[in-house]
């Protein structure tokens, strides 16, 4: 293993379980756009600190800056970062991780629509939105609407693909 590999592996270990949620506004209220916010569930080796750096460490490392800019992936700047958008899921690929959820119908038509989606990579953990159970709009907004966790979280607008036919 490579010195690369070596911290690569150390930095997934302190990161932990990566989790994606796919939501949407009220498209009757005009909030039609599409979310999709990466975490992690703060599991990893020393916990939900470590989670942290080690989001932190990863996201500088592929280039994305962490605050309330919003990078635009759209104009082909390179951004390593997919967002796969078929059969009600929404797949993550980043270098050196991949995670996928499933997505409401809302969320696939406003992604399919508009080409986009409004990715948020947050490096605090959010232990409380395990995989499976379900996370309710009180707990959603609690979360993704905290502005310490918005100003500590990167955000990039992402083209969808999608699988060719």
């Amino acid at each position: 293993m490579t010195s690369t590999q070596t911290e690569s592996a150390s930095r997934e270990a302190r990161l932990g379980t990566l989790s994606v949620l796919a939501w949407i506004g009220d498209p009757e209220d005009g909030h039609d756009i599409p979310y999709l916010l990466a975490y992690s569930l703060g599991d990893g080796e020393g916990g939900p600190a470590a989670s942290e750096g080690a989001a932190r460490e990863l996201l500088q490392q592929i280039g994305l800056r962490i605050g309330e800019e919003v990078l635009d992936g759209t104009t082909g700047s390179g951004i390593p970062i997919t967002i796969l958008v078929e059969a009600e899921q929404a797949v993550l690929t980043m270098p050196g991780l991949n995670a996928q959820c499933s997505a409401p119908p809302e969320w696939v038509r406003a992604a399919e629509d508009s080409g986009q989606v409004y990715f948020l990579f947050a490096t605090r953990a959010w232990p409380e939105a395990v995989p499976g159970r379900p996370v309710t709009a009180d707990m959603l907004q609690a979360f993704a609407g905290n502005e310490a966790n918005l100003t500590s979280s990167a955000h990039i607008v992402l083209p969808v693909t999608k699988l060719r036919k």
